[in-house]
């Protein structure tokens, strides 16, 4: 069984100011693992920063970065939550959109807990699903780009005969398989329930 946890990287109650929204969300976020691993769940994905949430306020958005990045450090920690759940952890999404400490310190947090054979936390950040796809497609283009590139450099154009252009061309199709293969979640499977921790009624362009 999966769950979905699409957390709301902010939330706000009477008289919350967005870093504590912060912080509330990362409580929720702990107790809804806690009660994960109870259950016996053993994939959860948390959707924890949208690529829409950089627009937010210059000052906010960087509070998130550097909330993000004393987590996944704290992460590494004997008594963390992960550890203590023997999670293995995937970040997933456009990483090249964040900065590089955090890309470091998420790469450091996917080493440390490979071997970890509790629950697969998948962690989505610098995500939306239309760049998901939009990152998939273009991946597949450039592989079969670079596959029709090597089979034209590696015999002589005056030799090409009909059948191997068919093949060619059959080659170049993208298909299926090659999209899902490029995919940020082609590690996870489908949730088969998605939880809103803030009490949204959205999916906000989470896995659709």
């Amino acid at each position: 069984m999966e769950t979905g946890d699409m957390l709301r990287s902010t939330i706000y109650g009477p008289m919350m100011l967005p870093p504590a929204g912060h912080k509330a969300g990362f409580l929720a976020l702990t107790s809804m693992l806690k009660y994960c691993y109870e259950l016996g769940i053993k994939r959860v994905s948390i959707y924890s920063f949208s690529i829409d949430n950089f627009k937010r306020r210059p000052n906010e958005v960087q509070y998130v970065m550097d909330l993000m990045l004393e987590k996944i450090q704290g992460s590494l920690k004997e008594k963390s939550i992960v550890q203590k759940y023997g999670a293995r952890v995937y970040f997933r999404g456009n990483m090249t959109l964040l900065t590089k400490p955090i890309r470091v310190a998420a790469e450091k947090a996917m080493v440390a807990t490979a071997n970890n054979t509790g629950m697969m936390l998948f962690i989505c950040v610098a995500y939306t699903y239309t760049d998901e796809i939009v990152h998939a497609i273009q991946e597949s283009c450039n592989n079969k780009w670079v596959g029709i590139q090597e089979a034209n450099g590696s015999k002589a154009w005056n030799q090409e005969i009909r059948d191997e252009e068919y093949q060619m061309e059959e080659k170049a199709i993208i298909k299926l398989r090659d999209i899902e293969k490029h995919m940020y979640m082609d590690v996870a499977p489908d949730p088969d329930i998605l939880i809103q921790t803030s009490g949204e009624h959205r999916l906000s362009n989470f896995q659709l």
